[in-house]
């Protein structure tokens, strides 16, 4: 089975969302609790996961993964 990342980074108290996906350009918002919940169920609607989360301060950060069929 092979599979594909990428990654989600939220700096909530900047209100400042990334989404990195494979083979397209970094995507960046305003980001509020909404637009990460938002962003999360579009990503999961594609197949992607979640499989970490790390955290440090003000700042949140996921790798997802998906099959590569």
């Amino acid at each position: 089975m092979k599979y594909e990342y990428a990654t989600l980074e939220w700096i909530w108290d900047s209100n400042s969302l990334k989404i990195n996906l494979p083979s397209q350009d970094e995507k960046t918002s305003e980001g509020s609790y909404k637009e990460v919940v938002m962003a999360l169920t579009s990503l999961g609607a594609e197949g992607w996961e979640v499989v970490t989360c790390v955290t440090e301060g003000n700042w949140l950060f996921w790798t997802l993964k998906r099959n590569i069929l």
